[in-house]
């Protein structure tokens, strides 16, 4: 190994550790793994970091010096990075591989941002879209405030100003809000209860996501009749945003924050047997991946290894021959989008593998990354940009014209549905699966009953 690619003393993905935030430190990293990311090119294609890193090292007068690359490209480099992954899915010089390079780009991104950020005040955008919670139950909590909120969101003029002030661009295409948020739904629901649920098939935490509670509702109901229907318990204890959308503008404090909040909660229920399952992969991502090291107790490594993908725990039933297989329908061709927080977790594709568990469903992926990456496409700044990132994803979900439009992440499906502009958008994993139980998919359960093969 080369002297100049082997870890510096300023190396550090661990918030918790005084080096993390020391600027000299954090250069040297920078330097380094930049070096290396040149030498390397294997993630050339997947995001504008890699194509500014590269661009600028190959300019003129800079002929492959990397000293030679001004600060305002290093910025540039960090702002540009959308924490999909893929490049850390890519890499081999990962500390997971045991690579003596302890590469690992996303952090290092992240690092980069959380040090710029604690040095200056968190911007106006990332103080909004940090908080989802905030201001989801500042629209719940008001009867008709959510009806009134999504007539102003489609109010152009509206949407100029919230551009010009907030910095959320004006055509991105924004999530409704729901006036009887999930949680709200499942107490009444539990409380009008008449016979407790069958734990036969084991007994879970819906993890429900700030997404199902306040802007996709019918989500978490969707989840729990499939569930149900599969002899599992499930319940749905006190919990906050997972951090990720703090995380994602670098306020590594408020994430703490609200991964301890999550791990007092949810712990206790580990202990007692329960498996939390989550429908957001990024949610699932940061509980198991970040969890450990941002709060780094034995309570978080707990709750991060009892923590599923709601598709990974019915997958596990399947091989035990214990779902429930009765299907009356079936999606047909289906055009399934892997989200890359999902890719990430290095799990498999379990949603893929239920879809095809259901006669008639043949199942395409498409696995390119569709740029929305949490609060990054909504920004004025990088919409644009998103858009042109997912193209390949929004060509590959309208390829072949299937009959059934999926992915397990509800910003993915958002961000598919804007970039594909012809009124469909994808449904969730879970979603088919109850569809197929009702016998209201696409497609009727052929004659054979015979599973198709992915394409």
């Amino acid at each position: 190994m080369a002297q100049g690619q082997a870890p510096t003393e300023g190396l550090s993905y661990d918030p918790n550790e005084p080096v993390y935030w020391e600027e000299p430190g954090l250069k040297k990293e920078l330097d380094r793994i930049f070096d290396i990311c040149i030498g390397c090119r294997l993630c050339f294609n997947l995001c504008g970091s890699f194509k500014t890193l590269f661009d600028a090292v190959d300019s003129p007068g800079v002929d492959g010096d990397l000293s030679k690359v001004g600060k305002e490209t290093y910025g540039a480099i960090v702002e540009e990075c959308f924490q999909c992954k893929l490049c850390h899915v890519k890499c081999p010089y990962t500390p997971e591989d045991g690579h003596p390079f302890q590469l690992d780009f996303p952090r290092l991104m992240l690092r980069a941002k959380a040090v710029h950020v604690r040095k200056r005040e968190l911007p106006l955008i990332d103080q909004v879209l940090g908080d989802p919670v905030l201001l989801g139950k500042m629209v719940s909590s008001v009867p008709g405030a959510a009806s009134v909120v999504n007539f102003a969101n489609s109010l152009k003029v509206n949407r100029w100003l919230l551009h010009h002030t907030v910095g959320i661009h004006k055509d991105k295409k924004l999530p409704e809000f729901h006036g009887e948020p999930f949680e709200k739904w499942f107490r009444k629901r539990e409380k009008n209860r008449k016979e407790p649920a069958s734990s036969e098939n084991g007994k879970v935490v819906l993890f429900y996501t700030c997404f199902t509670n306040y802007n996709d509702p019918q989500l978490g109901k969707d989840v729990v009749e499939v569930f149900e229907r599969n002899k599992i318990e499930i319940v749905c204890p006190k919990q906050t945003c997972c951090g990720m959308p703090a995380l994602d503008g670098g306020d590594i404090r408020s994430a703490m924050n609200q991964a301890q909040e999550n791990i007092a909660s949810l712990k206790p229920f580990v202990d007692e047997g329960y498996t939390i399952v989550v429908p957001n992969p990024t949610c699932s991502y940061m509980m198991r991946n970040e969890y450990p090291t941002l709060v780094g107790t034995e309570d978080a490594k707990a709750v991060a290894a009892h923590t599923m993908d709601v598709t990974e725990y019915l997958m596990t039933l399947a091989k035990q021959e214990k779902l429930d297989t009765n299907f009356k329908s079936s999606p047909g061709e289906v055009a399934y989008h892997v989200p890359c927080h999902l890719r990430a977790q290095k799990i498999g594709f379990n949603s893929r593998d239920l879809m095809k568990k259901i006669p008639g469903a043949k199942v395409r992926l498409v696995a390119e990354c569709c740029g929305h990456d949490g609060t990054w496409a909504m920004k004025a700044a990088h919409f644009a940009d998103s858009l042109r990132w997912g193209e390949k994803a929004f060509k590959g979900m309208k390829r072949g014209d299937p009959d059934t439009l999926v992915t397990d992440c509800p910003l993915a499906a958002v961000q598919i549905e804007q970039g594909l502009a012809d009124g469909r958008k994808p449904i969730h994993p879970i979603q088919v699966l109850k569809q197929a139980y009702e016998g209201t998919s696409a497609k009727p359960i052929p004659e054979e009953r015979s599973s198709a093969a992915e394409e």
